[in-house]
């Protein structure tokens, strides 16, 4: 047996290293390492309330409208108020233009790269590869840097800013939209439709998005050539056994995604399990956060996060990262575009994961094919406003009281719980996806999601940062700043 230590990995937000256990040309065991601590649940300690909606976006420079979203939600719960139906239409573009940013990123700037690498000279795809991929100069990551900043002056229009979004309120959103606006909105998504139309699935969303089998998939799109960049992912994909590298826990977390003005979730909360094929209900009181092994103090049991405690120990035995480790009902769970499609039932989604399980495969797909699918809800979202209702409903806070604010950010389930007394934040404590994701041991000593994914994953020799490591990791897309705040 040999140690091997990765890391840090660039290309994401923040620092993670990991630990590997090798033998026989494998990993036999990881350990992940969150090696940053930032405080923000200690900092937001005698706030008012309020004041989390100004301190959690600065959580996270890529997914800040996600922390806004939860926090809101918090708040609204805690004052009792419905946000406007406008409100509600607005923040779910306003995530929804964050969100599919971050997909695009990953696949673009994150994730295809590592297939640039010398490693794969001799794969039939290599050049090819090179030409799309290649950071800065592949032809496809210029285009979809184009299309990502052009996306992104949405938020300019929806919210005023990005990052550190500030028109996410209890009552709604506080930036209201004109009919001129709205035109402006739509004419930004049809150009995003247009990119990934032409130059990522060679293909209408809408087709995309239909796909049920597998079969049908590889049949239409396993090609190097002619099928857009989705196209030669698969081809990759099939070429590497990306289906069979990165397999997870088996248990996928869903908070909910896109609330309906009407009612329900364009995804709705639940977890779904490999083992049995079971979609099961949402149990909130099940959570609780272990700091066994992290650089923190663990007062007694694991504790649910209303009670949750936050408080550096940096010298403690037998830790060895900033990160707790969140269960649910004592059980490791993944989250992320994964977890979502499979606890919505998108039958393409659910069959690849009833075949190989969750890999770097069924992770990349999920993701692709939520951007396919939430482009088209934000077209009728945007013809859904009413430009002359109202966006924000007044709300009144009371002195005492508990909420929690769960969110779906673009890597996962995102909760915010907290707890006021006498006008003033008491406790605030925050569960990241990469928090799930990123987890180390728990008091049972079951590694977390990522942690077992990489089990397994092949070395070659002489490797010092073996390529399927960066696959796996990549492939839950961490955001370490989020995971230890």
């Amino acid at each position: 047996m040999t140690r091997l230590i990765v890391g840090p990995f660039n290309r994401v937000e923040g620092d993670l290293e990991v630990e590997l256990t090798l033998g026989e040309g494998q990993v036999v065991s990881a350990r992940v390492t969150a090696p940053m601590y930032r405080g923000f649940e200690q900092i937001l300690r005698g706030k008012h309330p309020l004041d989390a909606l100004v301190y959690v976006p600065r959580i996270c420079g890529i997914c800040s409208v996600s922390q806004s979203v939860a926090a809101a939600r918090a708040l609204s719960q805690l004052a009792g108020v419905a946000p406007a139906r406008n409100g509600v239409l607005a923040s779910n573009l306003i995530l929804a233009v964050e969100n599919l940013a971050d997909h695009l990123s990953h696949f673009y700037l994150f994730f295809m790269p590592d297939f640039c690498r010398d490693v794969y000279r001799e794969q039939d795809w290599y050049a090819r590869a090179r030409e799309r991929f290649m950071p800065e100069t592949g032809e496809s990551v210029r285009l979809a840097l184009q299309a990502r900043q052009r996306w992104m002056t949405m938020l300019g229009t929806l919210a005023g800013k990005w990052p550190h979004t500030q028109s996410i309120d209890p009552g709604g959103s506080s930036r209201a939209l004109d009919a001129s606006e709205r035109m402006k909105l739509q004419l930004r998504v049809r150009e995003f439709r247009r990119f990934l139309e032409t130059r990522l699935f060679a293909a209408p969303l809408e087709e995309v998005s239909a796909q049920t089998t597998q079969s049908a998939l590889w049949s239409r799109w396993c090609r190097p050539d002619d099928a857009g960049d989705f196209g030669l992912f698969l081809h990759m994909a099939q070429d590497l056994g990306l289906q069979q590298l990165g397999r997870g826990p088996g248990r996928y977390l869903s908070y909910g995604a896109y609330p309906q003005p009407d009612g329900g979730f364009l995804v709705p909360a639940g977890l779904w399990r490999e083992e049995g094929h079971r979609l099961d209900a949402l149990d909130l009181n099940a959570i609780t956060e272990d700091a066994t092994h992290a650089w923190l103090h663990q007062l007694g049991a694991a504790l649910h996060p209303y009670d949750g405690v936050t408080l550096p120990d940096p010298d403690k035995l037998n830790a060895y990262t900033w990160n707790k480790a969140p269960r649910l009902a004592d059980e490791v769970v993944e989250t992320g575009a994964l977890a979502r499609q499979l606890v919505a039932g998108q039958p393409l989604v659910r069959e690849a994961v009833a075949a190989t399980g969750g890999t770097v495969y069924t992770r990349v797909l999920a993701r692709l094919i939520e951007l396919a699918t939430v482009v088209q809800s934000m077209e009728f979202w945007l013809t859904e406003l009413e430009p002359e209702a109202p966006y924000c409903q007044p709300f009144t806070l009371p002195a005492n009281g508990q909420a929690v604010g769960l969110n779906e950010a673009a890597r996962g389930s995102l909760g915010h719980w907290l707890r006021i007394e006498d006008g003033r934040i008491a406790n605030y404590q925050i569960v990241a996806p990469t928090s799930w994701n990123f987890s180390p041991r728990d008091a049972r000593g079951q590694p977390g999601a990522l942690e077992q994914a990489l089990a397994g994953a092949p070395v070659r020799p002489g490797e010092t940062t073996p390529v399927s490591v960066q696959h796996i990791v990549r492939s839950f897309d961490p955001c370490m700043v989020c995971t230890v705040h």
